[in-house]
């Protein structure tokens, strides 16, 4: 049975307003989102179990982010769309508001060729380095990818090292978890063949 669309776990008071974080329930496990003015400040893909991903969610936000009473509707929306993605919907997510104020320029050059990365289609550390100006930039990309705090928003999952091989992937699950994303949104390594057919 498919889960809700509409499952939100709020968890207590909001310490500043226009602050907080929020568990949800998605197809791959319980994720976590923080918000603040200036937009989503962070997502967590599924840990261990639903602690866990609070935990590590809350170790990389703002202690403003530590509590909420129910998520502002544009993070309402964002939800919902991580859980559509999350069951195979064909979602891009780029509607979703990014606060990138702490994030690098060339992180938020990496970030943006990501999200235009279309669900079901990858891209290699390569291939972002050279949109950006020099495939020697692969290992460049390949870290500011590995620091993204906006996963799946950001879909670094999509981005593959050379050869169809998976790289690395920070979530909880390391590469399975990156490679059963791939796998809900219908990708195809070499273009040809479903992942796991």
């Amino acid at each position: 049975m498919p889960l809700p669309l509409t499952s939100v776990t709020p968890v207590p008071d909001a310490t500043a307003k226009g602050h907080g974080h929020a568990l949800f329930d998605t197809a791959i496990g319980t994720c976590a989102i923080a918000w603040g003015p200036g937009g989503i400040v962070a997502v967590q893909l599924p840990e261990a179990d639903a602690h866990a991903t609070q935990a590590r969610l809350l170790r990389n936000v703002s202690p403003h982010c530590a509590g909420s009473a129910q998520p502002p509707p544009a993070v309402r929306s964002a939800v919902d769309g991580i859980q559509a993605l999350l069951i195979g919907q064909p979602r891009d997510l780029c509607e979703v508001p990014l606060d990138l104020s702490g994030v690098s320029p060339f992180h938020q050059q990496v970030y943006a060729i990501a999200r235009a990365i279309p669900p079901g289609s990858t891209r290699t550390y390569g291939e972002v380095a050279q949109q950006i100006g020099s495939k020697g930039l692969s290992r460049a990309v390949g870290q500011a990818l590995g620091l993204n705090p906006f996963a799946p928003v950001v879909p670094c999952h999509r981005v593959l090292a050379a050869g169809g091989k998976t790289g690395g992937f920070s979530a909880g699950g390391g590469a399975v978890t990156k490679l059963r994303m791939l796998e809900i949104e219908g990708a195809c390594l070499g273009g040809t063949l479903p992942l796991f057919g």
